[in-house]
């Protein structure tokens, strides 16, 4: 199983890995506010590499419950700098994780690899074009609804198989719309749109969701049902739980997980992998193969988009 970026492409055949959160936004729900600027969020990135990420999301607009709609200028502002800072340091992939066509292009002219849209590119006709444009990877989300409105009544006659059908459907029209099918990621959007019950349902259904061969990924990090499920309304409460879904979806073939403590999701992916595959180890982390067929494609791309 492969997964295309810009300057990379992924070997995720044996071996998961962590893309960590890094929201540099006033109200998120678990650490709005801890990232001001661009000095804490590269302190933050590097923790976070230390432990062993592979990706690191950079996210400028709060998606969770009720938050309210941050103008593109604001979410580049927020985010272009520290996109161009982490990049200047560091060679690993950074996702920027937006709705907004105009806020993903700027970060990939920053240099980001990877777009993350909790709206499966549904929010912003003009996505779709950026990202087939520049060649980078695509997280694909399902949500039901928007952040404002998604937890008011979330209903489904089968979560699963909707979900599987939002993917079918967002490969065919995303494919048809110029994005390499090996560019493409799909995420179930655990919180989004859906109750407890629907969460749990999708969990169970993960071997279920893949389509067209493309990876998986999981994004459960902190997220309220954990606290319903416990009866715990503290966020530290929602830690090892979170561990324990990494490794209960790493069995069940997630190969990317999305969470804020990188070193505990790392250790369990590494440990379910040494369980399903005798000890085995496979080299390098995801084993990246540099300078793919698309890069030259995504410097035009850069040049064609670039800031005077």
């Amino acid at each position: 199983m492969e997964w295309q970026t810009v300057r990379v492409r992924l070997d995720l055949s044996h071996r998961g890995i962590i893309m960590g959160i890094l929201n540099v936004t006033p109200d998120s729900f678990s650490d709005g506010g801890r990232y001001p600027g661009v000095t804490a969020a590269l302190a933050q990135a590097r923790r976070m590499i230390a432990d062993g990420a592979a990706i690191i999301d950079i996210g400028g607009e709060s998606t969770r419950p009720g938050a309210a709609e941050v103008p593109a200028a604001e979410e580049i502002e927020r985010t272009r700098p520290v996109v161009a800072a982490l990049r200047a340091e560091w060679d690993g992939l950074i996702s920027i994780d937006t709705l907004k066509a105009e806020v993903a292009a700027a970060a990939l002219r920053a240099g980001a690899d990877l777009v993350n849209d909790v709206s499966g590119l549904e929010a912003d006709p003009a996505m779709a074009e950026v990202c087939a444009a520049s060649g980078c990877g695509v997280v694909v989300m399902h949500m039901q609804g928007d952040p404002r409105t998604m937890q008011l009544a979330p209903r489904y006659d089968d979560v699963v198989a909707e979900v599987r059908a939002f993917f079918e459907e967002r490969l065919a029209t995303l494919t048809a719309a110029g994005i390499d099918p090996l560019a493409l990621c799909f995420d179930p959007g655990i919180g989004f749109g859906k109750s407890v019950a629907h969460n749990l349902a999708l969990l169970r259904g993960l071997p279920d969701l893949a389509v067209g061969g493309r990876p998986l990924l999981l994004g459960v990090s902190r997220k309220s049902f954990i606290g319903k499920v416990l009866g715990s309304t503290d966020l530290a409460d929602r830690a090892w739980p979170t561990v324990a879904i990494t490794a209960r979806a790493r069995e069940a073939g997630v190969m990317i997980h999305r969470v804020h403590e990188v070193k505990p999701n790392l250790e369990a992916l590494r440990m379910v992998e040494a369980i399903l595959q005798g000890g085995e180890t496979s080299p390098g982390e995801c084993r990246p193969q540099v300078d793919t067929p698309y890069a030259p494609a995504a410097r035009a791309w850069f040049r064609r988009w670039a800031e005077p």
